[in-house]
């Protein structure tokens, strides 16, 4: 089986960059301000031996914008973001860039989400305007079954490939943020055939209890972990700030690939890192993939 590596995570590589601040626009801002610093750290990621640049467009989205007076750049950020990818992958000579599709409302909950049918407007705007520079779609960090509805309907058509990222309840796996189980996106999948499923920005234990039951779903699965020590109940709000969440100390590079190799041997077949996983750890997993 050859695996897919995925890069890891681009948000807390940037602040660890800058002395800026953190705000609610997570890496947007900084990337408005210190593009070269996106650039960057896709070519670390690339050197690392990531087969994957996933473009900095998470965050963008129009009611994330509106609060800081930025949405007439909705079109611009994406393009500028994608197009930042596109010249890490030309200057490394090999690789695919991912369109981000972060989620709507705010990270880790459902709460702050629109309708579905709404939901599927929004992101088809967003791959309209991303379709031309990525070679895929990354929905990430969907916390409930109607969420992954709304995205995934809206990257039907679109022409490019989708992969489905959901985040997991931290103590249960098999359980998205929301409460709703992993197994009732079963009819969403058979509707809208994404190309594969993973689980994303979850401990890396939740992650592994979680994949026996993307197994299930009849499609490729894969898993990429974040290296918070929780997600703690104040964030799950609108315009939060990652600046409060503490990192994980027991989790350095050896420790996140034999995550990593445990997933693989699960059957998954994409594999990578979310936030505060960085080059090092990337760059662990490709050597035991044997690609270094």
């Amino acid at each position: 089986m050859t695996v897919t590596l995925l890069d890891g995570g681009m948000g807390q590589e940037l602040v660890a960059r800058t002395t800026d601040t953190p705000t609610g626009l997570w890496s947007t801002k900084i990337m408005m301000d210190h593009p070269h610093l996106v650039t960057e750290v896709h070519a670390e990621y690339f050197e690392a031996g990531a087969d994957i640049a996933t473009a900095n467009t998470y965050a963008i989205h129009r009611d994330r914008l509106g609060p800081h007076d930025l949405e007439h750049l909705f079109e611009d950020l994406h393009r500028k973001a994608c197009q930042l990818a596109c010249a890490a992958r030309d200057a490394h000579g090999a690789g695919r860039v991912a369109g981000a599709l972060g989620p709507l409302g705010w990270s880790y909950s459902h709460e702050g989400a629109p309708e579905a049918a709404r939901a599927a407007e929004l992101y088809a705007e967003i791959c309209g305007v991303q379709r031309d520079y990525v070679d895929l779609f990354l929905i990430e960090t969907i916390a409930s079954v109607e969420q992954a509805k709304g995205a995934l309907q809206g990257t039907v058509g679109q022409g490019r490939p989708v992969w489905l990222a959901l985040t997991v309840d931290d103590s249960d796996g098999t359980k998205l943020r929301s409460g709703d189980a992993l197994a009732d996106l079963a009819p969403v999948v058979a509707e809208t055939a994404p190309d594969a499923i993973l689980l994303n920005c979850s401990r890396p234990e939740a992650i592994l209890q979680g994949l026996g039951v993307l197994g299930t779903l009849g499609v490729p699965f894969g898993a990429y972990a974040n290296g918070f020590e929780r997600i703690e109940t104040y964030f799950l709000k609108a315009d939060s700030a990652v600046e409060g969440l503490q990192a994980r100390k027991d989790l350095g590079p050896v420790e996140y690939a034999d995550y990593a190799d445990g997933w693989i041997e699960r059957g998954a077949e994409i594999v990578g890192g979310c936030c505060e996983v960085g080059p090092a750890h990337i760059t662990e997993i490709a050597k035991r993939l044997g690609r270094g």
